[in-house]
Parts: structure tokens; sequence; C-alpha cells
């Protein structure tokens, strides 16, 4: 990866962490943008559904994100309607489109091809280079950022996650039980933590939180404080250089 020239928050961590949220409000009071990755790979899932593509056949998907123009950006004042972020393919605003419990699902099927990774990859390392973020995901730390200047594995007990989770979809509408939310949420930590290519992992370096008992206000407030005395101990040391 080619040298960057911008400061990059690399967050991990198993699903229903509160990653999302809690990227979304740090980049709000660092100003910097926020790129769910996860969303680009629901966004290949909505074009491989929509195009009436297996999502298992990898050499059928490839293409179609290749050329397809895949853009995150933080929503303007206008696209603030409960979105996290506000997401593009080919100008068209996907932001919702990706969030439907079929594309959830695709999501996972189109994660596990090798040659699908490496593509999204390259475009969230292209990103990242000249950009100041808050990346997140399931392999930002190793994989997408591995030189990046923060990196934190955001967690939480089973439980608790599952509570989250299971709120956020009544909320939407979807008629659920918790123990149907609990028993899906194992499932997917089993996949994230066992698949073949850049299964989840906590790296030596990276700040582990435990939001488990924490408010995500809290958790906001430790990484906000964090980067700006990092951020301050880096121009002291440019100046003297």
């Amino acid at each position: 990866m080619a040298k960057k020239n911008a400061f990059q928050i690399a967050i991990d961590g198993p699903v229903a962490a509160g990653k999302g949220t809690i990227s979304r409000l740090v980049a709000d009071q660092l100003g910097f943008l926020y790129v769910d990755t996860g969303a680009m790979y629901r966004a290949t899932a909505l074009l491989g559904i929509r195009n009436k593509i297996n999502l298992n056949d990898e050499a059928a998907l490839l293409p179609l994100i290749q050329k397809a123009d895949i853009v995150l950006k933080n929503p303007t004042k206008k696209e603030k309607d409960g979105r996290l972020a506000t997401v593009l393919i080919d100008g068209e605003d996907v932001s919702w489109a990706i969030r439907t419990a079929e594309v959830s699902q695709g999501s996972s099927q189109v994660a596990v091809h090798p040659k699908i990774r490496q593509e999204l990859v390259n475009k969230q390392q292209k990103i990242a280079q000249n950009t100041d973020v808050i990346m997140e995901g399931r392999d930002i730390t190793f994989r997408v950022l591995p030189d990046a200047d923060l990196k934190i594995f955001l967690t939480a007990n089973e439980t608790i996650r599952a509570t989250r989770r299971h709120f956020e979809l009544l909320t939407k509408g979807v008629n659920t039980t918790f123990e149907e939310v609990l028993s899906e949420l194992k499932q997917r930590d089993d996949r994230d933590y066992h698949r073949a290519v850049d299964p989840l992992q906590q790296t030596p370096d990276a700040w582990v939180i435990d939001s488990s008992d924490l408010p995500i206000e809290r958790v906001v407030e430790f990484i906000v404080a964090k980067v700006k005395i990092m951020r301050d101990k880096n121009n002291l040391t440019n100046h003297k250089a």
C-alpha cells in the first residue's frame, strides 16, 4: 500500500458491538470521513441480486464491482434520516436499499470470496489514502489499514450485543424474538472468526474497548480524547523537526 497522507482510525470487532454508531459520532466530532466497509459488501450483494447473479459465483460478481463506482460519504443535512453513512452506486443513493434482510444475508455470502475482498480492500485503501478516516469492519486493523495511526478492537458480550440488535430490528418494524437474534448473532460470530479469508481477529497493537457496560457517549469521548492527544504530539514533533 502506498504511503498515507492522512490520519487513520481503524476499528474491528464483532457484529452489534456499536462500531457504526460510535464511528459516526467520532467522525462528526473530529471532522473525519466515516467509512463503513460492511456497506461495500452489502453494495456488492445488491449489485449481484439486481443482476440476478448467484452470490456464490465469484467470477460473475467480480466484473460488476470492478466497474461500479461505489462511494461512501458523510450524510448531508438533507440526508440525515437515520442513516450512518450515505452510500452511492454509480450515483444512485442505495443507503437504505442495502439494509434489507436479503442484502444483509447476501453480504455474508459475497464476503467469503478472496478476489471480491481484494477488490474492495483496494477501494477502501484508496479512500483512506488522503482523507482523515475512521474506518470500521472486520479486517481493518490488520488487512485494510495495517499502518493506521490508531487501531481499536471494539467488543461487548453476546447478550448485550443481541439486545442491541434486537432493539434495532424492532424499531425498524422487523418482527423477531430475542432468541432468534441471539442465535443469528452467534452464527455470524462463528462465520466471522472462522472464515478462510481474513477472519476477525484482535491485533496485538489494538486498543481493546469492551462496550458492554459503557454508554456509547463515553466510548466516543475516550476515542476523541485519544486522537486529539496523538495529533497534538504529532504536531509538536513535526514543529521540533
